[in-house]
């Protein structure tokens, strides 16, 4: 492999113009297919088949094809001023005037009046309605949604408090603002430290927009077809970003390395493609199974994210390998340092921060481990309470109108109002259908924790039923998710006594479903993704400790990390700082997603430093000494790019989206925790306990894994240049004889 990279370099270097104007023309060709797609209507209808709530779901959609399951709705609170009432003779022609001019709307399925559906709290003080629409919410129409804000607007003036909550004049959620631009700025800032040259800090920030901009592009052009969100673009861009930058950081960093040690610049950008851009191969790879595999957990949004995510990440590689030699071409002592232009070739080879960190971890291996597998131990704790859900109204701000709705409904009717639980009865098999319904409905009502059941509504065939039951706790109440399963366990027995069976779905029941699924899914896919490192690294690093190091360390790193993400987010530990006003469960999708993003980037780090180390000892060099190599030349640059990527991800934390926000918290800790403790300390101090014996592998073994020389070797023959810095004038080392 590294040959072959060294010559797509040397190739990319020479025949510049023709690269750039290839990736010119591709940017061109999917941003014109952007501009002209159709705008997207993500799909979610499918949110997570296999689940008993979708299935439900899915039935009500069939049975009751006009109740429009997935229509947008509006629930409007009147709460009326203190000493009044809402049935007051003003205040009921108010609500009722709102209902009236909500119901003139072209894509309004219903309004109910809250005085004729009796939906007025006990004391008088509260009222509902709700306003239910023929389309989803981000297929209504500005006009539906101006006519029903003027209408609520005109209720506040009549001295009437009015909230409003459900999906229909919520307000959408901003993916980052501007995240991207602080990412870039601070990226920009820690580049320019690094490499002390404008032209070096801006090339990788010039590719990495570039390359966000082809996969941004590409996934607004698919949008519609696909059904991508915006949060699935937002993703897309925050790895693309990060991985894009880091990536091309490595292959300039190696570029000036080689040009410092006398090579030309041909040849200097050939080899940093075809030794810093194996590891970007293969670290590009790790990314996208890791993404990729997400399909396999069975949530069609998740399989998007993923998706759109890893088709990023391998547009970043592609960039890398090509578009950054090519640029290079075109300026090919630009991004060298100011020393390096004024005195020609520089010896880089003597000891830097790096070098001395590793010597310090050399000397005291035991209890640098130690140290680390303690305290990423004990960061780790929260995340055995981990509680996984969909956060609603409940955890958004107490200044927004779904909030105060939230609050007034829960005050006045009480908090499982908020949730209630719809129950599907399917009759087909029932000799009486009707007495089958009414039964179920008395038994379900019977149930302890059910404040009321509603009574049954049937389709058009009268095989189907439709009805309500009210938990007395709120939806994210472990109570409310222990009725879910008690009402479950009803169906066993009404089905002998009636022929009938029914299924429960509704908001509630659909995230206490989804929750358990993807919590069942963690840890299988966990296991998957560790087996899949430690086959991939015994591939590239040819060693049987060294991936087992590697997977370790990365458990830590993603178990640490999602117990930072419960004691903020869950528990409220410091939640001020990152803009969480009020603690509520993890969202379900972000432990999973977390888990193979960090994998992914955990093995980034891995490959880049391990493989430095890794081409040292194959050219001579003892196992300490080779651990003190890499880190010598490797270690400024991945904390840089670490440093970048942690810049990237905070810059997502002050995005509204409550998934972007969290995401990008838990990103840049495990990015900080991954890069500066699992690779910096924890790496090197196994490696030295472990000496030569870190990089045995079985004969039989050697025998039959596929050759990739990440570390170069083969590009001693190739290259008529001077010896790589990497060999430091030492013969290149049989590995037969290590062994």
């Amino acid at each position: 492999m590294a040959t072959l990279l060294y010559r797509l370099g040397r190739t990319a270097f020479r025949r510049r113009w023709l690269v750039v104007v290839l990736w010119a023309v591709i940017l061109g060709a999917v941003g014109l297919g952007a501009a002209k797609a159709p705008a997207s209507s993500d799909d979610n209808t499918s949110f997570m088949p296999g689940i008993e709530a979708q299935k439900a779901f899915d039935l009500i959609g069939e049975r009751f094809p006009g109740a429009s399951a997935d229509g947008a709705a509006a629930r409007i609170v009147f709460i009326a001023p203190d000493g009044q009432k809402v049935t007051s003779v003003a205040n009921r022609a108010a609500v009722e005037k709102l209902v009236a001019e909500a119901a003139d709307g072209p894509q309004v399925a219903g309004v109910v009046d809250p005085f004729t559906a009796k939906s007025v709290s006990k004391d008088g003080s509260t009222a509902y309605t709700t306003v239910d629409f023929k389309v989803a919410a981000g297929d209504l129409s500005d006009t539906d949604r101006a006519q029903l804000q003027s209408a609520v607007d005109e209720a506040r003036d009549s001295r009437l408090t009015v909230e409003v909550g459900g999906s229909a004049l919520a307000e959408q959620p901003a993916a980052g603002g501007s995240a991207e631009a602080i990412g870039i700025a601070l990226a920009a800032v820690v580049l320019l430290i690094t490499f002390g040259s404008l032209a070096a800090a801006g090339l990788p920030l010039l590719t990495a927009v570039i390359g966000v901009g082809v996969s941004m592009a590409a996934i607004t052009a698919l949008g519609s077809a696909l059904g991508l969100s915006m949060t699935t673009g937002t993703l897309a861009t925050m790895l693309g970003l990060a991985v894009g930058i880091d990536y091309a950081l490595f292959v300039v960093s190696r570029y000036r390395e080689e040009r410092a040690h006398g090579r030309e610049a041909g040849e200097a950008a050939g080899l940093a493609v075809g030794t810093a851009g194996s590891a970007v191969v293969f670290a590009g790879l790790t990314v996208v199974i890791a993404l990729a595999g997400l399909s396999v957990v069975g949530v069609p949004m998740l399989t998007k994210m993923g998706l759109c995510a890893a088709g990023a990440v391998a547009v970043a590689v592609l960039i890398a390998l090509t578009l950054v030699p090519a640029l290079l071409g075109m300026w090919p002592n630009a991004v060298l340092s100011r020393g390096h232009r004024k005195r020609g070739r520089t010896d880089r080879s003597v000891d830097n921060g790096g070098s001395r960190w590793a010597r310090f971890v050399l000397r005291r291996p035991a209890a640098v481990l130690t140290a680390c597998v303690i305290g990423l131990g004990v960061m780790a704790l929260p995340a055995a309470h981990l509680e996984m859900g969909m956060p609603g109204a409940e955890s958004k701000p107490v200044s927004s109108t779904e909030r105060r709705a939230y609050d007034a409904l829960a005050e006045g009717f009480g908090a499982g109002f908020n949730g209630p639980l719809t129950v599907v009865a399917d009759l087909k098999g029932a000799h009486d259908p009707a007495a089958a319904a009414a039964d179920m409905v008395q038994r379900i009502k019977e149930t302890e924790g059910v404040v009321s059941v509603s009574a049954p509504r049937f389709d058009t065939a009268r095989d189907t039923a439709l009805f309500s039951a009210v938990p007395k706790t709120g939806p994210s109440d472990q109570r409310t998710k222990d009725l879910v399963q008690s009402i479950r366990g009803e169906r066993a027995d009404l089905e002998r006594r009636t022929g009938a069976t029914f299924e429960v779905t509704g908001s509630t029941a659909m995230n206490i479903d989804v929750a358990q699924a993807l919590q069942d899914a963690l840890v299988p896919y966990l296991a998957v993704i560790v087996v899949l490192a430690l086959v991939l690294l015994l591939v590239v690093f040819r060693s049987l400790l060294v991936p087992v190091k590697a997977a370790f360390g990365f458990l830590l790193s993603v178990l640490a990390a999602l117990g930072a993400v419960v004691a903020v987010f869950q528990w409220g530990w410091g939640a001020g700082l990152v803009g969480v006003e009020q603690p509520s469960p993890i969202m379900s999708l972000m432990p999973i997603f977390l888990v193979g993003i960090v994998f992914g980037l955990a093995m980034d780090y891995e490959v880049f430093l391990v493989s430095r180390m890794r081409e040292s000892y194959v050219h001579g060099d003892r196992a300490p000494q080779a651990v003190v190599s890499g880190f010598r030349h490797s270690a400024r640059v991945v904390v840089a790019a670490a440093v970048i990527m942690i810049a990237v991800f905070s810059g997502f934390i002050g995005a509204d989206e409550a998934m972007i926000k969290t995401i990008g918290f838990g990103l840049a800790i495990a990015v900080l925790l991954d890069a500066f403790v699992v690779r910096m300390a924890l790496v090197p101090a196994v490696l030295a306990l472990l000496g030569d014996k870190a990089w045995w592998l079985p004969g039989w073994l050697e025998r039959l894994l596929p050759r990739v020389d990440v570390e170069g070797s083969a590009l001693v023959a190739v290259s008529p240049s001077p010896p790589s810095p990497a060999t430091d004038g030492q013969p290149v080392r049989q590995e037969a004889a290590r062994r």
